[in-house]
């Protein structure tokens, strides 16, 4: 049976009852513990920080060069908190009710509240840090609004929230490692998890410059690596990004829950060419700012793909502003999988606007956002008549002050001025909802075995609202596992250091030895990337957006033909002993193989459709996710069950909504 381990009590009270109770360590005796935290993006770095200044020995790893490479400094637009700086009717409650619905009622209310109830903390402890929050004309913190909220309350740097936040938690880990508490092991991978006694008592990692195998003891491991959208290929996902580190404790007895809950994001440049290897996301903030439409008229849009009218051209009365259209009440800003799926309903019926392969794009046009705000500029200065370029000139120097850095790095790409004609954007995949199971504690199925941020299943549901994993990485690390990990290691302290010289140590590096081996030994004649190629090519075709159970079922088929083609005919050039980028690759490719088949297997049991996850056979008259809360209102944890994916038993924790009632959501 999975035991969540939720408190008893009012949900209000869940987490700081909890706390008061839970078993601590004395400061003396930390530093005779050891802990190892693998990932250094938001929910690592602030784990790895705050766990050294509690006094504990931390070894920190990253497969970065620096943990400011981590991915968690892509993220632009903010960072969620329950504050309700704008007087909007915020509170905690209504960001614990926004999470829930908006992840289609599959999370579990306990950690989402405990979530909102941290959100205020993080603010304030980044705010300490320095982090350049944008602040109102009163010196305030400022907010914006995102997806799936009727309220205000994310809080911003310009377009790069995710990178002064790292910076913030890199400067809190660097004081640490300063001081002796955390050793960095910078360009580490680990690849697999040492259990002695069924505890998890270190890792195998990979020192990717000189390829030596090292063994890490420690008396808790905390996996915070991030999440899997990688193993679609094309992804909004830095191309490192992977699932080694979460799916390497899977095969050694941690449940992985919900794989098929992914994240589509709906502003994301779309796919120029068949060779692109990454996609690139354009912050959900604009849809502050921009409105998205695509002609009314299919021979425009066939017009404007063959290059002969531009949007421009196109009459306000000719433009279906499609969200708005059918979701009044939050029209451009419903929730992520909402605004996705209506998008390529658009381009699927011949309306999308890019000329490329699949003619799929929509617009994101801020003409009247800078009209409405270059009026309001005018009118400021004393100007309450002004002409049209001067409107225009002060519309334009509100969005570049409001969304400057990201116009640039768009027209970098696409060599084109967002200020004159609108972004051209599409659904691509961006954050993986599901990773492996924790309970309350945010332990896995391994004792001893902790997992944070992204790597888990814990927070979101079927679907992430926008600026909601900035804000989970960061309680994980700060407010939660520091409370946790201690209760845990309260039982250690007379432990010991835990030595590397044992059986199980010599097993598992071993197994990662005769891998690295069998790649390296392999008389194959295609590259790493064609096979990846391939699997994200399946996977995005028939377990992506739309899905069925023909499809899945193919899915399942097709991955498994492909995995043993990828091992019957890689090719990996170099040796182990050096810095070998084509080997990290295999390896990672290897897991994502396999991950892609459980992924297929969780969307097909999961007969309804439900946030990121929409199964065609299951959908209201209007194409709204259509769920089934009697035989699908559980989180489905799967446990390895060998080479066979078709072993993988599943398990099951039902989800029980005492505070929340459950509903169809609604948007219009």
């Amino acid at each position: 049976m999975l035991d969540s381990k939720i408190p008893a009590g009012e949900i209000s009270q869940k987490w700081t009852k909890y706390k008061d109770h839970l078993r601590l360590v004395a400061p003396n005796n930390r530093p005779k513990i050891d802990i190892i935290v693998v990932g250094t993006g938001l929910a690592g770095a602030s784990a790895a920080a705050s766990l050294g200044e509690m006094g504990y020995n931390v070894k920190a790893f990253c497969f970065q060069d620096s943990p400011r490479r981590a991915h968690s400094i892509a993220a632009q637009g903010g960072i969620n908190a329950a504050k309700n700086y704008q007087n909007d009717g915020d509170s905690i409650y209504r960001l614990f009710y926004d999470t829930i619905k908006g992840g289609d009622y599959r999370a579990r209310e306990a950690n989402v509240h405990r979530l909102a109830e941290v959100s205020g903390n993080i603010i304030d402890q980044c705010v300490a840090q320095g982090v350049p929050f944008a602040r109102d004309y009163g010196g305030m913190l400022d907010n914006r609004s995102f997806g799936g909220t009727q309220v205000q309350r994310t809080f911003y740097a310009a377009g790069q929230t995710g990178q002064q936040l790292l910076l913030g938690a890199y400067s809190a880990l660097s004081r640490q490692i300063g001081q002796g508490n955390v050793q960095m092991y910078n360009r580490h991978e680990m690849l697999d998890i040492v259990k002695i006694g069924g505890k998890a008592r270190g890792i195998i990692a990979r020192n990717l410059i000189t390829g030596e195998l090292e063994r890490h003891s420690a008396h808790a491991v905390i996996i915070a690596s991030g999440g899997y959208g990688n193993v679609y290929f094309l992804s909004t996902n830095a191309m490192g990004s992977n699932v080694t580190a979460a799916w390497k404790i899977h095969k050694k007895g941690a449940y992985f829950a919900n794989p098929c809950f992914v994240q589509i994001h709906p502003t994301c440049i779309p796919v120029h060419g068949e060779n692109q290897s990454k996609l690139t996301l354009m912050s959900e903030s604009l849809r502050n700012s921009g409105r998205i439409w695509v002609p009314k008229k299919k021979e425009d849009a066939e017009a404007i793909r063959s290059g002969n009218l531009k949007p421009t051209q196109i009459k306000e009365e000719d433009r279906d502003y499609f969200l708005e259209r059918r979701y009044p009440a939050f029209g451009n800003l419903v929730p992520r999988d909402v605004a996705s799926r209506a998008a390529k309903e658009r381009c699927d019926a011949g309306f999308g606007i890019e000329a490329n392969a699949t003619n799929e794009g929509v617009y994101l046009d801020f003409s009247s956002e800078i009209i409405s705000k270059g009026k309001q500029a005018a009118y400021a200065t004393g100007n309450h008549n002004p002409s049209e370029d001067e409107v225009i000139k002060l519309g334009k120097a509100w969005v570049e002050e409001k969304y400057g850095n990201l116009f640039q790095m768009y027209q970098k790409i696409t060599d084109e001025n967002p200020y004159e004609t609108p972004m051209k954007i599409y659904p691509a995949v961006h954050y993986t909802m599901g990773g492996v199971w924790v309970d309350y504690n945010l332990q896995s199925t391994i004792e001893g075995c902790f997992v944070a941020g992204e790597a888990n299943f814990s927070d979101h549901g079927a679907n992430r609202l926008g600026a909601s994993a900035l804000m989970q990485g960061l309680a994980d690390g700060y407010f939660v596992l520091p409370y946790t990990v201690s209760d845990y290691l309260s039982a250690d302290i007379r432990t010991g250091k835990i030595p590397t010289d044992t059986p199980e140590f010599d097993e598992a590096e071993n197994e990662v030895r005769n891998s690295i081996e069998k790649f390296l030994n392999n008389n194959g004649s295609k590259s790493v990337d064609h096979f990846h190629k391939k699997l994200g090519h399946i996977m995005w075709n028939k377990v992506g957006m739309g899905r069925n159970e023909q499809g899945l079922t193919e899915a399942v088929r097709e991955i498994d033909e492909l995995r043993k083609e990828f091992y019957r005919d890689v090719y990996v050039p170099g040796s182990a002993n050096e810095l070998n980028p084509e080997l990290e690759k295999a390896l990672r490719v290897a897991d994502f193989m396999e991950l892609g088949q459980l992924m297929a297997m969780d969307a097909l049991q999961r007969k309804e459709s439900a946030g990121g996850h929409f199964r065609e056979e299951y959908q209201d008259a209007e194409g709204e996710t259509l769920r089934d809360d009697v035989n699908f209102n559980f989180v489905g944890a799967w446990e390895y069950g060998g080479s066979d994916i078709n072993a993988e038993t599943l398990h099951k924790e039902v989800l029980n909504y005492e505070y929340i009632k459950i509903a169809a959501r609604n948007y219009k």
